[in-house]
């Protein structure tokens, strides 16, 4: 289940590990555990369609770890309905053509933490279902949901009623602005920003300052840590 195709042709994803397994199941159909013995013993309740017990060279051959973490499981894709609006009076995030799986699955697991249980995709971005993206998510894939769609036009559709943020080098500094407790926060690639398309639809463009001002410093943040940033002001301006 490495490459996408396959993925999308089963509709499944790879899960490995205690705690990524553990938070999984029950939120997705599970098709397969695979299981070292003691491991299986001590979580009887831990099924799926089909259980196995394996060996640590047979977890080992299946794994995409480096370290295999004594258990894998196939879990069905869910399919969720988008209707191109953004829920009422909820914060949520859109990613504007990220590429590294590592840097979704932070940011997934930043939402979860943060309580945003939705996140608008664009096309372009990496799958939620690699393998690598699955395993950074730490399980919080259970909690929140993404939607994979054309993000131009979705952003068209909610912009007259939901505020809609974005960060600019040449935005407002976002700690001495107002901000909503619900809208939509776009955070763009991580090489390029926000696209071009996106860029005028976006009318409430922040900036997150550096400290000193007039420092020298770093070019940019990175996208996950920038999400960070973020997410915590919203959340720390809500009563």
């Amino acid at each position: 289940m490495a490459l996408k195709k396959n993925r999308k042709a089963e509709r499944v994803f790879v899960a490995e590990g205690p705690k990524v397994v553990g938070d999984l199941l029950g939120h997705f159909t599970c098709r397969l555990i695979a299981g070292l013995p003691e491991w299986l013993a001590l979580h009887p309740q831990a099924t799926g369609r089909e259980t196995l017990s394996v060996t640590p060279e047979e977890l080992s051959q299946a794994s995409f770890l480096q370290t295999p973490q004594d258990v894998i499981a196939i879990f069905e894709q869910p399919d969720y309905e988008t209707d191109y609006t953004c829920p009422e009076h909820e914060l949520c995030l859109a990613l504007d053509g990220i590429q590294d799986p590592g840097n979704l699955g932070t940011i997934v697991r930043l939402a979860d933490w943060f309580g945003i249980e939705h996140i608008y995709c664009s096309e372009d971005t990496v799958d939620i279902f690699n393998p690598k993206t699955v395993q950074a998510t730490m399980g919080a894939l259970a909690r929140v949901r993404l939607h994979y769609l054309p993000l131009a036009d979705f952003v068209k559709q909610i912009q007259e009623k939901t505020p809609v943020y974005g960060t600019f080098l040449d935005g407002e500094n976002m700690y001495a602005r107002p901000l909503s407790e619900s809208g939509l926060i776009v955070m763009g690639n991580e090489g390029n920003g926000i696209s071009p398309e996106l860029k005028h639809l976006i009318n409430n463009r922040l900036y997150i300052p550096n400290y000193p001002a007039g420092r020298e410093t770093s070019e940019s943040l990175n996208v996950a840590m920038a999400t960070a940033i973020v997410c915590a002001e919203f959340r720390r301006r809500t009563p």
